[in-house]
């Protein structure tokens, strides 16, 4: 108990800064995949056959496979083919290819719920919109949109909680987020108490970043209620 209590603090300045990675690869993560799902989600309904084919194939691959796959060819298949590696080394290359594999990943899932909520807005607000004189794109960003916002936010908000608990999956290419400190630790610490009580803390971090996450979707559906 007093080697715990006494290797506590290293602990925890470790963890912070593996929490930090962490947060930085979520909220690239979302500020890449919510532009790029909408994109998607366009592609996958577009009247171009071609072009549709295409999206929705690529959304049954990528959803289709685990993560961590995806993380280790994004990763080290560019570099496999090309004897080069694209990414950059040390931890900003393992970052920028993590952020990568994420946004990708994430974009193919928000594309599906963008879909569903676009198509679940009745077709006649837009014929209405169209005998108010409104154009296609005053319609759709003034009616379907918000609509649609309403609608997705339930499913969104739990890709969301997921991809916080999806982060510790690029310890696989020895990217530092928080689940990779702790193992780090666990490795260079002696006895089994001293080896296993660091995972505990990882989840006190996730339980309350979940917590904030968890609060703040649950007032944004809240505010999102006029359309009842």
């Amino acid at each position: 108990m007093e080697l715990i209590l006494e290797q506590m603090p290293i602990v925890i300045r470790a963890l912070n800064v593996g929490f930090i990675q962490t947060l930085k690869l979520f909220f690239v993560t979302l500020i890449g995949a919510f532009p790029l799902g909408l994109v998607i989600a366009f592609g996958s309904m577009s009247r171009f056959k071609p072009l549709s084919f295409v999206t929705k194939i690529i959304v049954w691959i990528i959803r289709g496979t685990p993560l961590m796959i995806q993380l280790l060819i994004i990763y080290y298949f560019p570099g496999l083919v090309l004897h080069t590696p694209i990414w950059g080394g040390g931890e900003g290359g393992r970052f920028l290819a993590a952020a990568v594999s994420f946004i990708l990943n994430y974009a193919c899932y928000f594309s599906e719920i963008y879909r569903g909520g676009i198509q679940g807005v009745p077709v006649g607000q837009e014929e209405a919109g169209l005998v108010l004189g409104m154009t296609r794109s005053q319609i759709f960003f003034k009616i379907t949109l918000l609509q649609m916002i309403k609608r997705i936010v339930p499913p969104i908000s739990n890709e969301i909680i997921t991809l916080v608990k999806d982060t510790s999956l690029a310890r696989i290419i020895a990217l530092q987020e928080i689940i990779w400190a702790g193992q780090a630790f666990m490795k260079g610490s002696q006895g089994i108490s001293g080896a296993i009580w660091p995972l505990f803390f990882t989840a006190v971090y996730y339980l309350i970043w979940n917590g904030i996450l968890t609060m703040l979707l649950g007032r944004l559906e809240k505010k999102l209620d006029y359309f009842r």
